[in-house]
């Protein structure tokens, strides 16, 4: 495992054999259970959010700026699957 990088307010970015895994405590219940969330990289956040929404997906944070890395921005965006877990869609805009 691979340290990556850290980003506010403590999350921290490992490389686990070409699997992103972040690490941060729990910010209190998710969905009225806890859960892990489970991050989907994509190559273009804006036209993905566009897609899942003409499907009907509802997103409960929209596209946001998280981090800004020496050589990308950090994007991310987050829905619920139909078990009401968190998902989310992570890209790095460079």
């Amino acid at each position: 495992m691979n340290f990556l990088f850290q980003a506010p307010p403590g999350l921290a970015f490992f490389d686990c054999g070409g699997v992103r895994l972040l690490l941060d405590l729990p910010a209190g219940k998710l969905g009225g259970h806890n859960s892990s969330i489970l991050y989907y990289q994509v190559n273009d956040l804006p036209k993905a959010v566009d897609e899942l929404k003409a499907r009907g997906v509802l997103f409960d944070q929209e596209p946001e700026l998280v981090a800004q890395m020496p050589d990308h921005e950090l994007w991310m965006a987050f829905l619920r699957d139909l078990n009401d877990n968190t998902l989310a869609l992570m890209w790095e805009k460079r």
